[in-house]
């Protein structure tokens, strides 16, 4: 059987890939997994089967036979640890591709989603044109710290790796904010990940219940 992921039935970021289910689509692409995907409306996301799957209420959740999972580093780990192709053989290397993926999630995401919700819902607040370049700046601290760490290398460490899947997707929400334009190491990277050809699939399955949910 394959596994049943959920996913907005309506998604907010319009057919953009930013919702969080793209990164779990993504890596069932690129071990070659099908799947199936049960989607939800935002007021069954609050309701008792949804809340027994994911107690805080989000998406996406995992479920293949008794295993049910929620968060997408865990279900991404998941993934990559019973399917080649997301994690290196070598057991060092494997330790470190784990670690970009929680630099990914703890160091990175958290002022790249700070500066998305300013954006989004601050800009009529009386300080919101004192706090931007504040949050701008954090963000561009660790994008120079990756830039400088990534180099001129393809991937984080060695082969394209779950780090690298998960990195991609915290950074691709920084688009409408123009920061990714100033690191062009950076950016080309993110673009090296848009390319793939499992992304493409992931990014058209999610783009195409967007497009169902509006037609």
């Amino acid at each position: 059987m394959s596994p049943t992921i959920t996913a907005f039935e309506s998604s907010p970021d319009r057919g953009k890939g930013q919702a969080r289910d793209m990164r779990v689509r993504w890596a069932l692409e690129e071990v070659g997994q099908s799947y199936d995907v049960r989607l939800v409306t935002f007021a069954a996301m609050k309701q008792p089967a949804h809340l027994a799957l994911h107690p805080f209420g989000q998406i996406p959740t995992y479920e293949d036979g008794d295993l049910a999972l929620f968060e997408t580093g865990a279900i991404v780990l998941h993934i990559a640890e019973r399917h080649a192709g997301l994690l290196p053989q070598d057991a060092n290397a494997r330790s470190r591709a784990i670690g970009w993926m929680f630099a990914a999630l703890n160091t990175l995401e958290p002022p790249i989603v700070e500066l998305g919700m300013a954006m989004l819902f601050e800009r009529d607040k009386s300080w919101y044109e004192a706090r931007l370049p504040m949050l701008r700046d954090r963000v561009r601290t660790r994008l120079g710290e990756l830039s400088r760490r990534l180099g001129d290398a393809d991937w984080l460490d060695g082969a394209f790796s779950a780090g690298d899947l998960m990195m991609v997707t915290v950074l691709r929400r920084l688009h409408t904010s123009g920061l990714l334009d100033e690191y062009p190491d950076v950016s080309d990277y993110v673009a090296r990940g848009e390319a793939r050809p499992a992304f493409l699939r992931a990014f058209d399955a999610q783009l195409a219940v967007f497009k169902a949910a509006t037609s």
